[in-house]
């Protein structure tokens, strides 16, 4: 092209399109090949999860908390997790030293069900969180399905999910309270995303399924 010619820039859809942004991201396919995993058709353990931003107590070596003694703090079910303070949980896992490191508590389900993206459920009472460290426990080669869902509480954001040391399948997303009968006949289980990431969209829900094949 003619050096002094300027660069013809393509028409892209605005940073806080989120309609275009979900259509997109919600399109993608995996590329079925022999011999690749393929998304398990049987379900052993279903998971409702709520995630995002509440408040909870200040902490003891918290010394520059606010006047209110509380603070931000991410949830998950209402459980805000805190790490162990002297030993990894994998080492008090294989020790069988888990008293006081952890427990095995973490809810298949949140609390309390509510309208979980309205903003009538953005009260102090629904932001309330604790904190802990609690865990869930999974049999070995078992299938897990989990819907994580955005909250309201705070505000309306898209959180990007991780679980470490996995590749999952994202078999479907959505906006608003995630609802299993109409959800379901959207679920892509012939070639659907295989990722170790999912962004959850703004006041939304992503439903994903995993085996649980890697211990630690």
């Amino acid at each position: 092209a003619n050096t002094t010619s300027p660069p013809a820039l393509p028409q892209l859809p605005g940073f806080n399109d989120t309609n275009t942004a979900h259509r997109f991201l919600s399109n993608l396919t995996a590329l079925v090949l022999p011999g690749k995993p393929t998304v398990p058709l049987a379900v052993d353990t279903r998971m409702f999860v709520t995630v995002g931003m509440g408040v909870a107590d200040c902490q003891p070596e918290q010394t520059l908390c606010n006047r209110s003694r509380t603070m931000f703090a991410s949830s998950m079910n209402n459980a805000s997790f805190v790490p162990p303070r002297s030993t990894s949980m994998l080492e008090a896992h294989y020790s069988n030293l888990t008293a006081g490191v952890y427990t095995r508590d973490f809810p298949d389900q949140p609390p309390i069900l509510f309208d979980y993206t309205a903003d009538a459920s953005n009260n102090a009472t629904m932001q309330y969180t604790t904190k802990s460290t609690k865990v869930r426990t999974l049999r070995y080669n078992e299938t897990v399905e989990m819907v994580l869902q955005n909250t309201r509480l705070i505000a309306k954001e898209s959180h990007p999910m991780h679980l470490h040391g996995f590749n999952f399948f994202v078999l479907a997303q959505g906006f608003g309270n995630y609802n299993q009968t109409t959800a379901a006949p959207q679920f892509n289980l012939v070639n659907p995303q295989e990722r170790n990431t999912v962004l959850v969209p703004t006041g939304g829900w992503a439903v994903i399924r995993f085996v649980a094949d890697n211990p630690g």
